[in-house]
């Protein structure tokens, strides 16, 4: 504890702090001076406890502790704060700090040892999902088949200490287990027991078969139970919402398998006071106000809860035993839910919907008892008695609860006594009478609650105890309590936590021997606190405190201040003594005179008040007149629930005889103790686990930590009792390691040799032994200097750094007993003292260095300053300096600025007038242009309109007419037909006639039905040919209409291109030799005329760019001087051959452009669905496109000299002879042969391409056939553009390509050549990222790389499931032969799924739609297949396209790159470049020419790209409407059908009518003929 130290400070009582962390200023003998971190400005003194430990070589001062390293983000993360334990300052501020900081990171569990700490977050946090759930199931699975680690990876959590429980159940041992969960109202017991429960049920239901009866599985009935417990045990209290108010035991009975068999539930001192009074802001038991809130109407008018009783006030608040504490909400849920949720619990449990109404009843019933008033009278003996006030309650009541009215009007307001056999009756006052009425609710409601528990254990609970193999008991009990006034209830409640915690502290003690044992050290010599004294100052027979109150409670006159007496007379005998001998029994005079004594308890002093009805609480008696009532009630249930209540509070035991009369009862002290001795052996029987629930804050707010209160609770749970025991042999200990790196520092003067500084390769038991008596040698040698006082900080020739050591407060030296200090296996073991040298020399240390440090770094900062201020005095001058230049040019600057605003200003008004007038103007003719427009249209539309009407009415009268007349004559007709057809019904054989003529419709109709159908099958077909090929016909000769025209439009370029040529050799034959010694003899430097500039013309860079005359050529070189025989014979055969070799290079390039051509004719009619061979290709190929071989005009040889030549030889013959030597033949002869050839030498120097750069992000405008233009220079601009921006867009392709695209791709090989050879697919339907990468600066070493996609959703539906792994090693660009659109080789409706079965017919038929999203990649063949190819399909078509062009661009670069040339234009290596002169006109004369066939080529390849995206979406569209077509034909099939149907239908209803007409007519006929005879008869009669 040296200064700069960090220590904790205990704060004052009033401050909610408890303690706060503070730095030590200075230390002495007599006082620590301090200073609180988070407010500096206090500055205190503590003084050093009076009472000294013996063994400490430290000295302790009054409420101050050392602080613990602050962690850093890194040790949080990896958990070194999950057990308290490990820290090396275990006390009580280092506890609550550590649980501090841990709460606010959000982590409420915490390991101490072997008790789990749960701090409340009062907010749902995601700590209970499955999947941790699973976690942690997992991990103790593993660690129980002995596969995990031995300490666990996952944080502390209540879900840990469950499955160790079940996983220490399920050992080999078999031993049964305990979980004692304890903490104050609000800690979350409640919920930490659900939790727990929770957990045990899902682990014992595994592996259980479902039971598909519909009933409830032995997992869910004990998970409803809770419901039902809540809701009869479970109020609101000022710190908690769901406070349960009684004590459970809950054993969970499990298997040998591990599988849930059932549960007991075992209940301890319910608070039954709370049902008569409760404090303001509480409540009663929930089902109270479940019952009011959540009833329907009909229960209402049934339990007589009627809501127009009350006066407008809600019935939670009308109600006496509810309205108490103001009746209000719960925060977590609604009361009305809460009801559903508990019938549910109920049915759930097997509980029919009777005895759920006969519940409810008696809740019902014990409300209207508490609305039961007594009035005063005037009893025979002239007393004051009581009587009922409110008879229509009572009755309800007692309707309700299922009693007689008059035996509950005497239980009331009479008392029964038996004595001698008699029996006295006494009637009661109005007060007793209210008592009594109390006294009898609590009755009722409490044996209700047992009953409740039996029928619970009922439900739940296992069939067969031999099945049971071991259990898990999981204990819900109240924490300890110590409030304002405590009474009979708390006194129980801290007993029962006194035994708790005496049995804990034996757990504690057995862990820590265990834990001595296995790192082999002594430890004799350790004890462990003992509370059996406080045990037995309560329960002790005959002197214990509980003890002497049964015996007042059984004397006639006993009372609470008599019992007061007697526990101070038999604690406190002699006179004026306050303590006991044990120390736990105090009570000071004053408080013996009010009946007070207090106990001291493991968390504190705690004080208790006798006279609180200690002796009427400990009775707990049913009076006579209640058990008469309850034993004649007519009521089945009340019946059992009455034998249950009286069944728990008989004294059964076997020392008591039978009595006559009536049989004596337990007091609740006798049960409590029975039952927590009961529980005691059952704990010690298992292996117990703990969990201390503590509570952050009284408001019960999130992320709000108040300090106070959580000391209070860490004491009152026995968390600082388990560190004292844990911390009571050796309270510091380390692992080796961190023993050895944190007091290495301490010897720095010892040598490398003997200690080293790292541990690497070295045991840490050794090398811990060495520093441990190192440090015991170093504490004597400067035991000696201290005493030889040699330690003078000015003597000369020591070092700085032991100057500062010596001009430091010497520590405490470094001697101790070397037993103090134990070395285990795996840790270093210390008790306080030597740890505190230890301490006090790690800190001397860093002190030194800390201020050797500060040394040097005040140097360094004056240094600095120093430098500052000397820059900052050379700025200075120079900023002088500088204004004052300033100043002067400023005001120089400001003398012309005038002159010009000046003139500015002036120009400005002059603007301004000139804009006013000129606005005016352009409005006024504004207005009278749009008037006189007005006006015109306005006449032309009211003429419009009037021709309009007229036309329009004359219409409608001739529409009329021609309607009624035609009405007029339908009429006439129709008339004259109804009057043939009344005829024809009156004639019968005229009817006969026409049923035979119908019958003969019928079957001509049957007749033609059939023959029409078999026609309408037979002539679809031969339509759906038909149309096809019509639809075949039409689209070829739109083709061919197509081609012609464009054709037509090669030739006329072509044709153009030819006249050019030959008009430009013409006018070269025609011109004068000496011309050409004028133009050679005009300076190079001379200005042009107009004619010779340099720039084409609009017309050469069009589409097609004719090959310029040989005079533009001469019109753009300039030449030199050229000597006077430039026209010798030599120059002109040489000239003759190289024209020769140009016009056969022409001849060659032309013949190449017309494969062009039919390559392209070629793809379009694939796309369109048509091969075409050779033959074909030649007859669509037009003369003019097919190679013509053209004698050329120079073909002359040597005696060829004379004859004219054209400009361009001339010029040619003349440049290579003026740069020739003259008297040098060799020479001539080499560059006769290089002459032909110069121009060929220069062009693979130069790369194509656009000029300038172009930014990536550039989009790709539409070309000049795409664009709307006026004029040719227009549409030259915009192709030029086009082509600028296409070759920028084949850049941003390549990067595209690096980046990665995502598809779905199919790799296919074939065994053989054949197409029809089967395939293979090793990669099926399998989503890639591919991406390109280059391993240098070629394309030759990159690669594609295939990259599975998808992650836990793709593996959870398989979608790459069975992919050949193989199959994605990368493809090197290299092995790729041909990159082609679409699904070549193979049908991409029949590709294989990812799953290895063929697609469904639907599919495939949805799939024919995407034939244009595929690109095939044809690779290199490889020993296992002769035929590679990878399948790939986009999701879009522009996505295709790019990939599509970046790779063959990539492909045509690498090509290149590797010497693959295409054109006829090659160098001739023979040459020597240093001998060859060759002028630059003819170089730029050639690159025109290669220019202009190089953007030809481009333009024509931009205008077939379009063509095939147009035809792409026109086939596109086509096939949508062919499927559109096919569906409609279908569906009329369909209708055909349905219609056919409906006639054969119609017709089998009409012939069946017409042979029900004619047995019609003949009953009428034989009906007639019977007419005639009787009349005939009469006839005869008469």
């Amino acid at each position: 504890m040296e200064e700069g130290a960090y220590v904790w400070c205990s704060a004052e009582s009033s401050n909610d702090e408890a303690w706060f962390l503070a730095e030590v200023l200075k230390k002495g003998d007599d006082k620590l001076e301090l200073q609180q971190v988070d407010k500096r400005d206090n500055v205190f003194t503590r003084l050093p406890e009076k009472e000294q430990a013996e063994d400490s070589a430290v000295k302790k001062f009054e409420g101050v502790e050392l602080a613990n390293t602050p962690l850093s983000k890194q040790e949080q993360a990896d958990g070194l704060d999950n057990d308290l334990i490990s820290l090396p300052h275990l006390h009580e501020p280092a506890i609550l700090h550590a649980i501090s900081e841990r709460f606010f990171r959000g982590k409420i569990y915490t390991w101490t040892g072997p008790v789990l700490i749960a701090v409340n977050p009062f907010q749902r946090l995601p700590l209970y999902t499955d999947q941790i759930l699973e976690s942690y199931r997992s991990e103790g699975l593993f660690r129980s088949q002995g596969m995990g680690n031995a300490k666990s990876d996952l944080d502390p959590h209540i879900f840990a200490i469950a499955d160790r429980s079940y996983r220490q159940m399920m050992s080999e041992k078999r031993k049964s287990q305990s979980i004692l969960i304890s903490g104050e109202s609000g800690a979350g017991k409640t919920e930490s027991t659900k939790i727990v429960m929770s957990y045990l049920t899902t682990l014992g239901g595994m592996g259980v078969e479902q039971d598909t009866s519909g009933e409830l599985s032995v997992m869910e009935r004990v998970l409803q139970s809770n419901p039902v417990l809540e809701a009869f045990g479970n109020a609101r209290t000022l710190r908690n919402d769901n406070s349960s108010r009684f004590g459970k035991f809950i054993e969970l009975g499990f298997s040998r398998a591990g599988h849930l068999l059932g549960a007991k539930v075992q209940t301890y001192l319910l608070e039954k006071v709370r049902l008569a009074f409760h404090a303001s802001g509480e409540r009663n038991y929930h089902i109270f106000y479940q019952l009011l809130r959540g009833a329907t109407e009909e229960q209402k008018q049934k339990f007589g809860l009627m809501e127009g009783n009350t006066g407008g006030v809600e019935l939670s608040n009308h109600y006496y035993y509810t309205k108490q504490g103001g009746a209000p909400q719960l925060r977590e849920f609604t009361d009305e839910a809460g009801l559903e949720y508990t019938l549910k619990a109920m049915r759930a449990l097997g509980w029919d919907e009777a005895l759920i109404e006969s519940v409810l009843s008696i809740i019902a019933g014990i409300l209207h008892l508490g609305e039961i008033n007594f009035n005063k009278k005037e009893s025979d003996s002239g007393q004051d008695a009581a009587e009922v006030a409110n008879v229509d309650s009572m009755e309800r009541c007692a309707s309700l609860l299922g009693v007689d009215v008059a035996g509950m009007t005497i239980a009331l307001t009479e008392k029964v006594l038996i004595t001698r056999g008699e029996e006295i009756r006494k009637e009661l006052t109005p007060e007793s009478a209210m008592d009594a009425r109390d006294a009898l609710s609590k009755t009722i409601y409490g044996a209700l609650f047992l009953w409740v528990v039996e029928q619970v254990n009922k439900s739940i609970c296992w069939t067969n105890d031999g099945d049971v193999r071991s259990s898990v008991g999981v204990l819900d009990i109240f924490g300890f309590e110590c409030f304002a006034i405590n009474s009979f209830e708390q006194l129980c409640i801290n007993f029962t936590n006194e035994a708790l915690q005496q049995q804990f502290n034996k757990f504690i003690f057995k862990l820590e021997q265990a834990e001595y044992e296995a790192e082999q050290i002594e430890w004799a010599f350790i004890s462990f606190p003992d509370n059996q004294d406080c045990l037995d100052t309560i329960q002790k027979s005959k002197i214990g405190i509980l003890s002497m109150l049964d015996d007042e409670c059984r004397l006639p006159r006993g009372s609470d201040r008599n019992w007061a007496k007697r526990m101070f007379q038999q604690w406190l005998p002699e006179k004026n003594q306050d303590v006991s001998e044990n120390t736990r029994f105090h009570a000071s005079k004053i408080q013996q005179a009010k009946a007070i004594f207090c106990v001291r308890h493991f968390a504190g002093l705690v004080e208790y008040r006798a006279e609180t009805n200690f002796m009427e609480k400990n009775k707990d008696e049913i009076p006579l007149a209640a058990q008469n009532l309850f034993e004649s009630a007519p009521s089945d249930l009340i019946k059992d629930v009455y034998s249950i209540q009286k069944r728990e509070t008989e004294d059964r035991s076997p020392g008591n005889k039978p009595q006559k009369g009536p049989t004596k009862s337990k007091t609740v002290g006798q049960q409590f103790k029975e039952q927590l001795s009961s529980l005691i052996s059952s704990v010690e029987k298992t292996d117990p686990h703990y969990i201390r629930c503590l509570k952050p804050n009284d408001a019960a707010k999130p992320m709000m930590l108040t300090r106070k209160r959580l000391t209070e609770q860490l004491r009152y749970g026995g968390v600082l009792e388990a560190v004292r025991v844990a911390r009571a042999g050796y309270p510091v200990r380390l692992t080796h390691t961190a023993f050895f790196q944190r007091y290495r520092m301490l010897l720095p003067a010892v040598p490398e040799e003997k200690i080293p500084w790292s541990m690497d390769g070295q045991d840490a038991q050794t090398l811990c032994v060495s520093l441990l008596v190192a440090c015991l040698e170093e504490g004597k040698k400067q035991e000696q200097l201290k005493t030889g006082g040699n330690v003078d900080p000015s003597e000369p020739g020591i070092s700085r750094s032991e100057k500062i050591r010596r001009m430091q407060n010497q520590p405490i030296p470094m001697i101790f007993p070397q037993t103090d200090v134990q070395l285990g296996l795996t840790k270093v073991f210390m008790r306080k003292p030597p740890h505190d040298a230890l301490e006090a020399h790690r800190v001397f240390h860093q002190h030194v260095s800390a201020t050797l440090i500060q040394c040097w770094v005040r140097g360094l900062q004056q240094r600095k300053k120093y430098l500052i201020i000397d820059d900052a005095v050379l700025t200075a001058q120079r900023w002088y300096r500088g204004c004052k230049g300033r100043e002067r040019w400023w005001r120089l600057r400001k003398a012309k600025a005038g002159l010009l605003f000046t003139t500015h200003y002036r120009m400005q008004i002059h603007r301004r007038k000139y804009n006013r007038a000129r606005r005016g103007t352009i409005k006024y003719q504004a207005l009278y242009r749009g008037n006189v427009a007005r006006k015109t249209l306005a006449s032309v539309k009211v003429q419009t309109f009037y021709r309009m009407y007229y036309n329009r009415k004359n219409f409608r009268r001739l529409k009329s007419a021609t309607i009624a007349l035609q009405c007029a004559v339908r009429f006439r007709i129709a008339k004259k037909v109804l009057r043939s057809l009344m005829g024809e019904q009156k004639d019968i054989g005229k009817l006969k006639q026409n049923n035979e003529r119908l019958k003969m419709e019928m079957n001509s109709l049957k007749a033609m039905l059939a023959a029409q159908a078999k026609e309408d099958a037979s002539s679809l077909l031969h339509q759906r040919e038909l149309e096809a090929k019509q639809a075949e016909i039409s689209k070829l000769e739109k083709r061919v209409a197509e081609l012609e025209k464009k054709l037509a439009e090669e030739k006329t370029v072509i044709k153009k291109m030819e006249d050019d040529l030959r008009r430009a050799k013409e006018q070269a034959a025609q011109a004068p030799p000496s011309s050409h010694h004028r133009r050679s003899s005009e300076v190079p430097g001379s200005p042009r005329t107009p004619g010779r500039k340099s720039h084409p013309s609009p017309a050469t860079t069009s589409l097609a760019h004719p090959i310029s005359s040989d005079a533009d050529v001469m019109n753009q070189l300039s030449l030199p001087n050229l000597p006077a025989n430039f026209a010798s014979p030599e120059v002109l055969a040489q000239h003759k051959a190289s024209v020769v070799k140009l016009e056969s290079q022409l001849k060659s390039e032309k013949k190449m452009r017309r494969e062009a051509d039919a390559e392209i004719i070629k793809l379009r009619a694939q796309i369109n669905g048509v091969e075409l061979k050779e033959s074909d290709l030649a007859g669509l190929l037009s003369d003019d496109q097919k190679p013509r071989i053209e004698t050329p005009e120079v073909t002359g040889t040597e005696n060829d000299v004379g004859k004219p030549t054209s400009v361009l030889a001339s010029v040619t013959q003349g440049i290579a002879s003026a740069f020739s030597p003259k008297n040098s033949s060799v020479q001539e002869e080499k560059k006769e042969k290089d002459s032909a050839r110069f121009t060929m030498k220069l062009l693979p120097k130069i790369r194509r391409g656009a000029v300038g750069g172009k930014s990536k992000d550039e989009e790709v405008v539409s070309s000049g056939w795409k664009t709307a233009v006026r004029s040719r220079k227009d549409r030259e601009e915009v192709l030029r553009e086009g082509v600028h921006q296409f070759e920028g867009h084949m850049h941003k392709f390549i990067h595209a390509l690096e980046d990665g695209f995502d598809v779905v791709m199919w790799q296919m090989n074939r065994s053989a050549e054949d197409k029809h050879a089967p395939s293979e697919f090793p990669l099926k339907a399998s989503h890639v990222t591919i991406k390109m990468q280059r391993n240098g600066d070629l394309y030759v070493q990159a690669v594609l790389n295939f990259i599975l996609r998808g992650g836990y959703l793709s593996k959870a539906i398989g979608r790459n499931r069975g992919v050949n792994k193989s199959a994605l090693e990368p493809l090197s660009l290299r092995d790729i032969l041909e990159v082609r659109a679409g699904c070549s080789g193979y049908d991409h409706a029949e590709l294989p799924s990812s799953s290895g079965r063929s697609k469904s017919k639907s599919k495939s038929k949805s799939e024919n739609r995407q034939g244009n999203l595929f690109i095939t990649l044809t690779a290199t063949p490889t020993p296992m297949a002769a035929s590679r190819s990878y399948i790939l399909r986009f999701k879009s078509r522009s996505a295709r396209n790019d990939v599509l062009n970046g790779l063959r661009s990539v492909l045509a670069d690498m090509q290149i790159h590797e010497g693959v040339s295409v054109s006829n234009l090659q160098a001739d290596p023979s040459i020597d470049e240093d001998e060859t002169m060759v002028p630059f006109g003819a170089v730029h004369t050639v690159l025109n020419k290669e220019r202009e066939a190089y953007d030809r080529i481009l333009l024509l390849l931009l205008q077939s790209s379009e063509d095939v995206k147009a035809k792409e979406d026109e086939l596109t569209k086509m096939r949508s409407r062919f499927e559109n077509v096919l569906e409609e034909s279908a569906e009329k099939d369909r209708v055909q059908a349905n219609d056919s149907k409906l006639i054969m239908q119609l017709s089998k209803k009409l012939e069946t009518l017409l042979m029900d007409n004619e047995d019609l007519r003949d009953q009428n006929d034989r009906l007639n003929s019977r007419l005639i005879a009787a009349e005939c008869e009469k006839m005869n009669m008469m």
